[in-house]
Protein backbone atom coordinates (compact mmCIF):
# COMPACT_ATOMS: atom_id res chain seq x y z
CA UNK A 1 0.00 0.00 0.00
CA UNK A 2 1.16 3.52 0.06
CA UNK A 3 3.11 5.30 2.67
CA UNK A 4 1.71 8.38 2.38
CA UNK A 5 -0.06 9.69 4.95
CA UNK A 6 -3.77 10.45 2.74
CA UNK A 7 -4.52 13.85 2.71
CA UNK A 8 -8.07 15.32 1.46
CA UNK A 9 -8.01 19.10 -0.33
CA UNK A 10 -10.98 21.15 -0.99
CA UNK A 11 -10.13 22.35 -4.83
CA UNK A 12 -12.16 25.59 -4.84
CA UNK A 13 -12.39 26.06 -8.30
CA UNK A 14 -14.91 27.95 -10.49
CA UNK A 15 -18.63 27.35 -10.26
CA UNK A 16 -21.41 28.96 -12.37
CA UNK A 17 -22.54 32.27 -10.73
CA UNK A 18 -25.85 32.84 -12.89
CA UNK A 19 -28.64 31.25 -11.67
CA UNK A 20 -31.66 30.03 -13.92
CA UNK A 21 -34.89 32.23 -14.09
CA UNK A 22 -37.02 29.18 -13.62
CA UNK A 23 -39.71 29.48 -10.72
CA UNK A 24 -37.85 25.94 -9.12
CA UNK A 25 -34.82 24.35 -8.99
CA UNK A 26 -34.04 22.47 -12.46
CA UNK A 27 -32.65 19.05 -12.85
CA UNK A 28 -29.16 20.15 -14.15
CA UNK A 29 -26.25 20.65 -12.03
CA UNK A 30 -22.17 20.43 -12.15
CA UNK A 31 -19.69 20.45 -9.85
CA UNK A 32 -16.01 19.28 -9.15
CA UNK A 33 -13.87 17.20 -6.69
CA UNK A 34 -10.57 16.43 -5.25
CA UNK A 35 -9.10 13.76 -2.78
CA UNK A 36 -6.48 11.13 -2.54
CA UNK A 37 -6.08 7.91 -4.25
CA UNK A 38 -4.62 4.69 -3.78
CA UNK A 39 -3.50 1.84 -6.09
CA UNK A 40 -3.38 -1.30 -5.41
CA UNK A 41 -0.92 -3.66 -5.32
CA UNK A 42 1.16 -0.72 -6.16
CA UNK A 43 4.46 -1.30 -3.49
CA UNK A 44 2.70 -4.24 -2.07
CA UNK A 45 3.81 -6.61 -5.13
CA UNK A 46 6.59 -9.03 -3.97
CA UNK A 47 8.65 -7.65 -7.11
CA UNK A 48 8.74 -4.40 -5.91
CA UNK A 49 12.15 -3.31 -4.20
CA UNK A 50 11.01 0.29 -3.04
CA UNK A 51 8.47 2.76 -3.88
CA UNK A 52 9.62 6.19 -4.94
CA UNK A 53 7.48 9.33 -4.00
CA UNK A 54 3.83 9.03 -4.99
CA UNK A 55 1.43 11.66 -6.61
CA UNK A 56 -1.86 9.97 -5.17
CA UNK A 57 -3.82 13.63 -5.29
CA UNK A 58 -7.06 12.89 -7.67
CA UNK A 59 -9.17 15.21 -9.00
CA UNK A 60 -12.40 15.23 -10.96
CA UNK A 61 -15.16 17.23 -12.86
CA UNK A 62 -18.54 16.48 -13.86
CA UNK A 63 -22.00 17.28 -14.87
CA UNK A 64 -25.32 15.79 -14.01
CA UNK A 65 -28.76 15.42 -14.51
CA UNK A 66 -31.44 14.53 -11.58
CA UNK A 67 -34.97 12.91 -13.01
CA UNK A 68 -36.64 13.21 -9.57
CA UNK A 69 -35.18 14.40 -6.36
CA UNK A 70 -33.66 11.03 -5.86
CA UNK A 71 -32.53 9.26 -9.07
CA UNK A 72 -29.95 10.76 -11.88
CA UNK A 73 -27.46 10.57 -14.32
CA UNK A 74 -24.19 11.59 -14.18
CA UNK A 75 -21.10 11.97 -16.41
CA UNK A 76 -17.54 13.16 -15.98
CA UNK A 77 -13.84 13.33 -16.27
CA UNK A 78 -11.40 11.88 -13.74
CA UNK A 79 -7.64 11.97 -12.83
CA UNK A 80 -6.72 9.27 -10.19
CA UNK A 81 -3.03 10.46 -9.86
CA UNK A 82 -0.04 8.38 -10.07
CA UNK A 83 2.14 5.15 -8.24
CA UNK A 84 6.03 4.94 -9.09
CA UNK A 85 7.86 2.27 -7.79
CA UNK A 86 11.45 0.15 -8.28
CA UNK A 87 11.95 -3.50 -8.92
CA UNK A 88 14.57 -5.78 -7.59
CA UNK A 89 16.18 -5.46 -11.42
CA UNK A 90 16.25 -1.54 -10.83
CA UNK A 91 13.79 -1.12 -13.29
CA UNK A 92 11.77 2.33 -12.62
CA UNK A 93 7.92 2.19 -12.98
CA UNK A 94 5.17 4.31 -12.72
CA UNK A 95 1.13 4.59 -13.71
CA UNK A 96 -1.78 6.85 -13.78
CA UNK A 97 -5.17 6.03 -14.75
CA UNK A 98 -7.71 9.30 -16.09
CA UNK A 99 -10.97 9.48 -18.53
CA UNK A 100 -14.15 9.25 -18.57
CA UNK A 101 -17.05 8.23 -16.30
CA UNK A 102 -20.98 7.55 -16.86
CA UNK A 103 -22.91 6.68 -13.50
CA UNK A 104 -26.20 6.68 -11.78
CA UNK A 105 -26.83 8.52 -8.36
CA UNK A 106 -28.72 8.64 -5.90
CA UNK A 107 -29.34 10.72 -2.85
CA UNK A 108 -31.90 10.37 0.12
CA UNK A 109 -32.58 13.28 1.97
CA UNK A 110 -32.38 13.41 5.54
CA UNK A 111 -32.88 16.08 8.69
CA UNK A 112 -31.01 19.25 8.68
CA UNK A 113 -29.82 19.34 5.32
CA UNK A 114 -27.73 16.30 5.33
CA UNK A 115 -28.13 13.35 2.75
CA UNK A 116 -26.77 10.03 1.85
CA UNK A 117 -25.41 9.10 -1.82
CA UNK A 118 -24.57 6.21 -3.44
CA UNK A 119 -23.28 5.63 -7.25
CA UNK A 120 -22.57 3.37 -9.46
CA UNK A 121 -21.02 3.08 -13.12
CA UNK A 122 -18.25 2.87 -15.83
CA UNK A 123 -15.12 4.20 -16.10
CA UNK A 124 -13.40 4.37 -19.47
CA UNK A 125 -9.94 4.53 -18.35
CA UNK A 126 -6.77 4.90 -20.32
CA UNK A 127 -3.38 3.48 -18.41
CA UNK A 128 0.06 5.85 -18.93
CA UNK A 129 3.51 6.11 -17.49
CA UNK A 130 6.21 8.99 -18.31
CA UNK A 131 8.41 7.29 -19.73
CA UNK A 132 11.21 7.94 -17.75
CA UNK A 133 14.76 6.56 -18.98
CA UNK A 134 14.88 2.94 -18.04
CA UNK A 135 11.37 2.56 -16.89
CA UNK A 136 9.03 -0.14 -17.71
CA UNK A 137 6.16 1.00 -20.64
CA UNK A 138 2.34 0.81 -19.36
CA UNK A 139 -0.42 1.63 -21.61
CA UNK A 140 -3.32 0.67 -22.34
CA UNK A 141 -7.17 1.53 -22.16
CA UNK A 142 -10.65 0.10 -20.75
CA UNK A 143 -13.60 -0.14 -18.92
CA UNK A 144 -13.72 -0.36 -15.56
CA UNK A 145 -16.73 -0.90 -13.37
CA UNK A 146 -17.07 1.43 -10.14
CA UNK A 147 -19.54 1.86 -6.97
CA UNK A 148 -19.37 5.12 -4.49
CA UNK A 149 -21.02 5.83 -1.18
CA UNK A 150 -21.31 9.39 0.26
CA UNK A 151 -22.10 12.29 2.69
CA UNK A 152 -23.40 15.19 1.49
CA UNK A 153 -24.27 18.92 3.36
CA UNK A 154 -26.52 21.61 1.40
CA UNK A 155 -25.27 25.15 2.32
CA UNK A 156 -28.03 26.46 0.30
CA UNK A 157 -30.79 25.10 -2.12
CA UNK A 158 -28.66 25.12 -4.94
CA UNK A 159 -24.63 24.44 -3.10
CA UNK A 160 -23.56 21.47 -1.69
CA UNK A 161 -20.52 19.39 -0.39
CA UNK A 162 -20.25 15.77 -0.26
CA UNK A 163 -17.28 13.85 1.39
CA UNK A 164 -17.18 10.72 -1.36
CA UNK A 165 -16.02 7.07 -1.27
CA UNK A 166 -15.02 4.88 -4.68
CA UNK A 167 -13.89 1.87 -5.43
CA UNK A 168 -12.74 0.97 -9.10
CA UNK A 169 -12.56 -2.47 -10.08
CA UNK A 170 -9.79 -3.90 -12.79
CA UNK A 171 -7.99 -1.08 -14.02
CA UNK A 172 -5.77 -3.53 -16.15
CA UNK A 173 -2.83 -3.32 -19.00
CA UNK A 174 -4.19 -6.18 -20.73
CA UNK A 175 -2.20 -5.38 -24.12
CA UNK A 176 1.12 -7.49 -22.47
CA UNK A 177 -0.72 -8.94 -19.19
CA UNK A 178 1.70 -6.54 -16.82
CA UNK A 179 -0.09 -4.64 -14.64
CA UNK A 180 -3.76 -5.36 -12.64
CA UNK A 181 -4.81 -2.87 -10.29
CA UNK A 182 -7.45 -1.82 -8.55
CA UNK A 183 -8.26 1.55 -6.50
CA UNK A 184 -9.69 3.02 -3.92
CA UNK A 185 -10.49 7.28 -3.59
CA UNK A 186 -11.31 9.13 -1.06
CA UNK A 187 -12.43 13.08 -1.70
CA UNK A 188 -14.96 15.73 -0.98
CA UNK A 189 -16.94 17.22 -3.95
CA UNK A 190 -18.69 20.65 -4.54
CA UNK A 191 -22.00 20.79 -6.63
CA UNK A 192 -24.13 23.44 -8.31
CA UNK A 193 -27.68 23.07 -8.86
CA UNK A 194 -29.02 25.43 -11.83
CA UNK A 195 -32.24 27.40 -10.86
CA UNK A 196 -34.13 29.21 -7.81
CA UNK A 197 -35.88 27.19 -5.23
CA UNK A 198 -39.88 28.30 -5.74
CA UNK A 199 -40.88 30.40 -2.46
CA UNK A 200 -43.92 29.97 -0.70
CA UNK A 201 -47.17 31.87 -2.00
CA UNK A 202 -48.04 34.34 0.45
CA UNK A 203 -51.32 34.57 1.74
CA UNK A 204 -54.05 36.62 0.37
CA UNK A 205 -54.78 39.58 2.92
CA UNK A 206 -58.25 38.12 4.65
CA UNK A 207 -61.81 40.36 3.77
CA UNK A 208 -64.03 40.83 6.13
CA UNK A 209 -67.08 38.55 5.69
CA UNK A 210 -70.13 39.42 3.94
CA UNK A 211 -73.56 38.94 6.23
CA UNK A 212 -74.78 35.66 4.62
CA UNK A 213 -77.75 35.90 2.56
CA UNK A 214 -81.16 34.39 4.14
CA UNK A 215 -82.01 31.04 1.47
CA UNK A 216 -85.78 31.38 0.78
CA UNK A 217 -88.44 28.28 0.93
CA UNK A 218 -90.04 28.26 -2.53
CA UNK A 219 -92.71 25.14 -1.63
CA UNK A 220 -93.24 26.25 2.15
CA UNK A 221 -92.00 22.80 3.62
CA UNK A 222 -90.25 24.21 5.77
CA UNK A 223 -86.88 23.03 4.17
CA UNK A 224 -84.99 26.02 3.10
CA UNK A 225 -84.18 25.98 -0.68
CA UNK A 226 -80.33 25.71 -0.31
CA UNK A 227 -81.12 22.23 1.32
CA UNK A 228 -84.43 21.06 -0.31
CA UNK A 229 -83.60 18.45 -2.42
CA UNK A 230 -87.10 17.97 -3.46
CA UNK A 231 -88.20 21.04 -4.69
CA UNK A 232 -92.38 21.77 -4.83
CA UNK A 233 -93.07 19.48 -2.10
CA UNK A 234 -97.14 19.59 -1.48
CA UNK A 235 -97.78 21.52 1.45
CA UNK A 236 -99.70 19.00 3.08
CA UNK A 237 -96.78 16.21 3.01
CA UNK A 238 -94.81 15.72 5.75
CA UNK A 239 -90.84 15.92 4.75
CA UNK A 240 -87.69 15.07 5.70
CA UNK A 241 -84.55 16.98 6.51
CA UNK A 242 -83.67 16.62 2.60
CA UNK A 243 -87.10 18.19 1.51
CA UNK A 244 -88.75 15.05 0.50
CA UNK A 245 -92.02 13.56 1.58
CA UNK A 246 -92.00 11.10 4.45
CA UNK A 247 -94.01 7.87 3.57
CA UNK A 248 -94.98 5.10 5.63
CA UNK A 249 -96.17 1.40 4.60
CA UNK A 250 -99.64 0.49 6.07
CA UNK A 251 -100.98 -2.70 6.12
CA UNK A 252 -104.48 -3.37 5.27
CA UNK A 253 -106.92 -6.46 4.84
CA UNK A 254 -110.17 -6.46 2.06
CA UNK A 255 -112.85 -8.21 2.10
CA UNK A 256 -113.70 -8.67 -1.68
CA UNK A 257 -117.18 -10.37 -1.43
CA UNK A 258 -118.04 -13.66 -1.19
CA UNK A 259 -119.49 -16.10 -3.02
CA UNK A 260 -122.87 -18.92 -2.15
CA UNK A 261 -123.21 -22.51 -2.52
CA UNK A 262 -125.82 -25.39 -2.92
CA UNK A 263 -126.82 -26.81 0.11
CA UNK A 264 -124.75 -29.80 1.26
CA UNK A 265 -121.90 -28.59 -1.82
CA UNK A 266 -118.34 -27.30 -2.80
CA UNK A 267 -118.80 -26.91 -6.40
CA UNK A 268 -118.30 -23.50 -7.67
CA UNK A 269 -122.10 -22.28 -9.33
CA UNK A 270 -121.03 -21.14 -13.27
CA UNK A 271 -122.35 -18.23 -12.49
CA UNK A 272 -120.20 -17.36 -9.29
CA UNK A 273 -117.08 -16.80 -11.63
CA UNK A 274 -118.24 -13.77 -11.93
CA UNK A 275 -117.45 -12.50 -8.28
CA UNK A 276 -113.85 -15.15 -7.82
CA UNK A 277 -112.67 -13.34 -10.79
CA UNK A 278 -112.98 -9.70 -9.92
CA UNK A 279 -110.50 -11.11 -6.70
CA UNK A 280 -108.29 -12.39 -9.44
CA UNK A 281 -108.17 -9.02 -10.83
CA UNK A 282 -107.32 -7.46 -7.85
CA UNK A 283 -104.19 -10.08 -7.10
CA UNK A 284 -103.13 -9.37 -10.40
CA UNK A 285 -103.00 -5.65 -10.43
CA UNK A 286 -101.44 -5.56 -6.50
CA UNK A 287 -99.10 -8.88 -6.80
CA UNK A 288 -97.36 -7.81 -3.04
CA UNK A 289 -100.65 -8.74 -1.53
CA UNK A 290 -101.70 -12.19 -0.49
CA UNK A 291 -105.92 -14.20 0.14
CA UNK A 292 -107.35 -15.81 2.86
CA UNK A 293 -110.35 -17.99 1.32
CA UNK A 294 -112.57 -18.32 4.47
CA UNK A 295 -115.44 -21.28 4.24
CA UNK A 296 -118.32 -21.54 6.13
CA UNK A 297 -121.61 -23.74 6.79
CA UNK A 298 -124.91 -23.19 7.31
CA UNK A 299 -126.30 -24.85 10.92
CA UNK A 300 -127.90 -27.65 9.21
CA UNK A 301 -126.76 -31.32 10.05
CA UNK A 302 -123.94 -32.00 12.90
CA UNK A 303 -120.96 -29.37 13.59
CA UNK A 304 -118.10 -31.96 12.63
CA UNK A 305 -119.30 -32.92 8.99
CA UNK A 306 -120.12 -29.11 8.29
CA UNK A 307 -116.31 -28.06 9.26
CA UNK A 308 -115.22 -30.38 6.80
CA UNK A 309 -118.06 -29.33 4.09
CA UNK A 310 -116.44 -25.63 4.97
CA UNK A 311 -112.71 -26.48 4.36
CA UNK A 312 -114.27 -28.07 0.72
CA UNK A 313 -115.67 -25.10 -0.04
CA UNK A 314 -112.59 -22.66 0.66
CA UNK A 315 -110.39 -25.37 -0.98
CA UNK A 316 -112.41 -25.29 -3.95
CA UNK A 317 -112.16 -21.32 -4.66
CA UNK A 318 -108.54 -21.57 -3.93
CA UNK A 319 -107.99 -24.54 -6.24
CA UNK A 320 -109.72 -22.45 -8.39
CA UNK A 321 -106.81 -19.34 -8.45
CA UNK A 322 -103.79 -21.52 -8.88
CA UNK A 323 -104.95 -23.56 -11.46
CA UNK A 324 -107.91 -21.58 -13.20
CA UNK A 325 -106.24 -18.11 -12.93
CA UNK A 326 -102.36 -19.26 -12.20
CA UNK A 327 -102.49 -17.13 -9.22
CA UNK A 328 -98.80 -18.59 -7.09
CA UNK A 329 -99.67 -21.01 -4.43
CA UNK A 330 -97.37 -19.13 -2.09
CA UNK A 331 -100.47 -16.01 -2.32
CA UNK A 332 -103.44 -18.61 -1.04
CA UNK A 333 -104.72 -19.51 2.15
CA UNK A 334 -107.75 -21.41 2.77
CA UNK A 335 -109.61 -22.36 6.20
CA UNK A 336 -112.81 -23.92 7.34
CA UNK A 337 -114.81 -22.30 9.94
CA UNK A 338 -118.22 -24.45 9.65
CA UNK A 339 -120.56 -22.43 11.45
CA UNK A 340 -118.73 -20.30 13.61
CA UNK A 341 -119.13 -17.61 11.92
CA UNK A 342 -122.72 -16.81 10.53
CA UNK A 343 -123.58 -13.99 8.70
CA UNK A 344 -127.24 -14.30 9.57
CA UNK A 345 -128.03 -16.18 12.65
CA UNK A 346 -131.67 -18.23 12.77
CA UNK A 347 -132.90 -21.05 11.33
CA UNK A 348 -134.95 -19.90 8.43
CA UNK A 349 -134.28 -20.81 5.14
CA UNK A 350 -132.79 -17.36 4.11
CA UNK A 351 -130.13 -17.60 6.69
CA UNK A 352 -129.02 -20.94 5.78
CA UNK A 353 -128.74 -19.47 2.08
CA UNK A 354 -126.26 -17.02 2.94
CA UNK A 355 -124.61 -18.94 5.47
CA UNK A 356 -123.25 -21.41 2.80
CA UNK A 357 -120.97 -19.14 1.49
CA UNK A 358 -117.03 -18.11 1.22
CA UNK A 359 -115.05 -14.96 1.88
CA UNK A 360 -112.10 -13.75 0.61
CA UNK A 361 -110.37 -11.49 3.08
CA UNK A 362 -107.40 -9.87 1.36
CA UNK A 363 -103.83 -8.50 3.43
CA UNK A 364 -102.09 -5.48 1.52
CA UNK A 365 -99.09 -3.13 2.50
CA UNK A 366 -99.63 0.20 1.14
CA UNK A 367 -96.90 3.24 0.89
CA UNK A 368 -98.54 6.30 1.70
CA UNK A 369 -97.37 9.56 2.01
CA UNK A 370 -97.99 10.59 5.64
CA UNK A 371 -99.24 14.55 6.00
CA UNK A 372 -99.04 17.22 7.93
Amino acid sequence: MMKNTLKVVLLTSMLPFAASAAEALTPWYVGTGVGVNNYEPSCDLKTMKTCGKDDPYAWDVFGGYMFNEYFGLELGYRDLGRADWTDYSNKSHDVGARGASLGLVTRIPLANNWSITAEAGAFNYLLSNKKQAGSEYYSDNGVAPYVGVGVGYNFTDNLALQAKYRRYETLNEKQWDTLSMESNYWGLALSYRFGTAAKPKTKPAPVAPMAPAIPGDADKDGVTDNLDKCPNTPMTHKVDAKGCSVYEFVTEKYDLGSILFDNDSSVIKPGSYADVEILVSHLEKYPQHTVIIEGHASNVGKPGYNLLLSERRANAVATALTTKYKINTTRIKSVGYGVTKPKMSGDTAEAHRVNRRIEAIVTGTEKRVVLR
